[in-house]
């Protein structure tokens, strides 16, 4: 019987796709608001002792949360728009030369490791034609169009999720009380039960991320600002690394790549001194490494995902395959979300009580 209501909870969630992910993001927003809420809702105001209502807290928080995701925004769109332009000028040429001698003493290596004849293998055309396409104008055009078409449909999304996230606020238990009616009375205990248990972990989850990701930009991005990078191309780089730092394991290797990408193309010095820009651009980002790995990671939560790192790194894998890069990003607390439903439904499993055993 479980297994019957769970598939057609899925089937439900697939036909609706769209107002679920709308409904998830308001309950992530509302999930890092309702400290704030709670706070402003505890208040009281004037001699009178007039505490403020849970409407106009659940509000005032609302307006905030899209006032510094606004800010955001004009922070860092023109920068996107900027790295998009730069990247549509690049002479590929001319950046490939840049890395000529390093290139040339790779390819004499490849050159003794597989006998091939001086001059039958260029290292330098090889990676030309792989790159060339990525820089195409049309493509680049291209991208620009969908981020412009995008954006009619970003404001009802904005609008759909600010009217829903208002709710949430305002009725803490309005979230849980939706999940819950749609499985049968005598689940609602198990439902219950599972929903503290994500609300717990996705309260952790979050506020660790957002703050991690925000000390990450920050160290990035006065890291680079102190080696000479203008600010543009240093909050640029700051922010991809930040973002992709949420993903375990290939996040940073990611971050890294394109930063150095970036760091090349954006900060207009790769006609002097390539190789000192990738390594100035890599030693700041290892440092911040470390200092997430070391210090903000212990301090901010002893063990994000409570599984096996091997584990971890297939579910982000499976992830990534299905939805890319946001698929990715969002691999973890899906996962965790699943685990914890499944131990309260599944639990009779072997597979289930091992993949659940540290939650």
């Amino acid at each position: 019987m479980a297994a019957a209501v769970t598939a057609i909870v899925l089937f439900l969630v697939w036909y609706f796709s769209n107002i679920v992910i709308y409904i998830l993001v308001a309950a992530v927003l509302a999930i890092l608001g309702k400290p704030l809420t709670d706070l402003l809702s505890s208040l009281h105001v004037g001699r009178a002792r007039i505490r403020i209502p849970r409407w106009v807290a659940s509000l005032t928080t609302l307006i905030l949360i899209w006032l510094i995701l606004i800010g955001l925004f004009w922070l860092f769109v023109p920068l996107v728009f900027q790295t998009i332009k730069q990247f549509s000028s690049l002479d590929i040429t001319h950046l490939i030369a840049s890395f000529q001698e390093p290139l040339s003493v790779l390819e004499h290596f490849i050159e003794k490791a597989f006998s091939l004849h001086e001059g039958d293998f260029s290292l330098m055309e090889a990676i030309s034609r792989q790159i060339t396409p990525l820089f195409d104008l049309n493509l680049i055009n291209n991208l620009l169009s969908s981020i412009v078409s995008t954006v009619s449909g970003a404001v009802v999304a904005a609008f759909s999720i600010s009217f829903i996230t208002f709710f949430f606020l305002k009725e803490s238990n309005l979230f849980s009380n939706m999940v819950i009616i749609m499985f049968p009375k005598k689940y609602e205990e198990n439902i219950t039960r599972a929903l503290d248990s994500i609300t717990a972990l996705l309260i952790r989850y979050f506020t660790g991320i957002v703050t991690e990701s925000g000390i990450m930009i920050v160290i990035v991005s006065l890291g680079l600002l102190l080696l000479g990078f203008v600010w543009q191309t240093a909050l640029m780089i700051g922010l991809i690394v930040g973002v992709l730092n949420v993903i375990p394991y290939l996040g940073p290797i990611i971050g890294m790549a394109i930063g150095i990408l970036i760091g090349v193309v954006g900060g207009g010095m790769y006609q002097a001194d390539t190789l000192g820009i990738v390594l100035r651009i890599a030693g700041t980002i290892l440092f911040a490494q470390g200092v997430d790995n070391f210090v903000l990671q212990p301090v901010l939560y002893s063990n994000r995902a409570k599984a096996h790192p091997l584990e971890i790194f297939l579910v982000i894998l499976i992830a990534g395959s299905l939805a890319g890069v946001l698929g990715m990003l969002l691999a973890i607390p899906s996962y965790n979300v699943i685990r914890v439903f499944a131990k309260e439904f599944f639990n009779n499993f072997r597979v289930v009580q091992k993949l659940t055993e540290k939650i």
